[in-house]
């Protein structure tokens, strides 16, 4: 996600730039060991991704450069003090400026498949304050549409059992949820959602331009941009407690019309006439 966007800075791995990385196959349990790995390497900057990771982090060193990523609001989440000026050892992207987006995500999902009564969501195993508001998000607005909703979490990295389970509840439209794990596996889900034949709303215009239906939410290449200046600016010495917390200023609905006529849906001509992008 990232290599891109630091290469055009002048970064490039093996030869002015080492990388160590550490995952936690969607087992947050194994974070903050992983967190205290990296720390215990002294690197220039620390790039962590979502929540639960960037808490561990944050438990295990109070002085090393820390950039982040995150889909919530790192100051209801206790990262940092302010979004302005965050005083401490870490800044970095938050993705919405808007809660987690969901409610907006589901509306739109809901008029592309009016007739749906079960929709799904693709969640994760996780604890998290982020999480737990976008779901919290999710179920009210499905309800409030008239949606029976189905969270169906994703163990480890089985795919294909959670989408055998939404097959079983019977749903008829899935929101995917905003999560870095579902960007990396993007392909498995997307080519398990066309077997399944279910439209599915996404977080990302790269996962509605790899076979997506839709997807509301930030654009990508911006985001990702500003995430790798945030960690050039680190390694030229900036503080990150004096680097805001940088905030998208435009939201993105993408729709893939592709794959809408092969799953045999009508889009309202209103709908797409919003859409900032729509693939043919």
């Amino acid at each position: 996600m990232f290599a891109a966007p630091l290469r055009a800075l002048g970064y490039i791995e093996g030869q002015n730039l080492l990388v160590e990385r550490r995952f936690a196959q969607n087992r947050p349990e194994r974070l903050p060991a992983l967190a205290r790995e990296l720390v215990e390497l002294r690197p220039d900057v620390i790039l962590a991704v979502a929540t639960s990771a960037i808490h561990a982090v944050k438990d295990a060193t109070s002085t090393l450069p820390v950039v982040f990523l995150i889909n919530g609001d790192p100051v209801a989440a206790g990262l940092v003090p302010s979004l302005a000026r965050t005083g401490n050892n870490l800044t970095g992207v938050m993705i919405s400026p808007e809660g987690s987006l969901a409610a907006k995500r589901v509306e739109l999902l809901r008029e592309s498949v009016p007739r749906a009564v079960r929709a799904g969501l693709l969640g994760l195993d996780t604890s998290s304050l982020a999480w737990q508001q976008q779901v919290e998000e999710t179920r009210a607005a499905a309800s409030s549409l008239g949606l029976q909703l189905n969270l169906v979490t994703i163990r480890g990295e089985d795919y294909a059992g959670a989408f055998t389970a939404l097959a079983a509840a019977r749903v008829q439209a899935l929101v995917v949820g905003a999560a870095p794990i579902f960007l990396r596996d993007r392909m498995q889900i997307i080519e398990l959602a066309a077997k399944h034949r279910l439209p599915a709303m996404y977080e990302w215009p790269l996962q509605v331009r790899d076979g997506g239906l839709m997807s509301y939410g930030a654009n990508e290449a911006e985001t990702f941009q500003q995430v790798a200046a945030y960690i050039d600016r680190v390694l030229n010495g900036a503080k990150p407690g004096d680097l805001p917390v940088w905030q998208p200023s435009k939201l993105y609905f993408v729709i893939n019309l592709k794959v809408a006529k092969a799953l045999g849906l009508a889009l309202p001509p209103s709908l797409l006439l919003r859409a900032d992008e729509v693939i043919e």
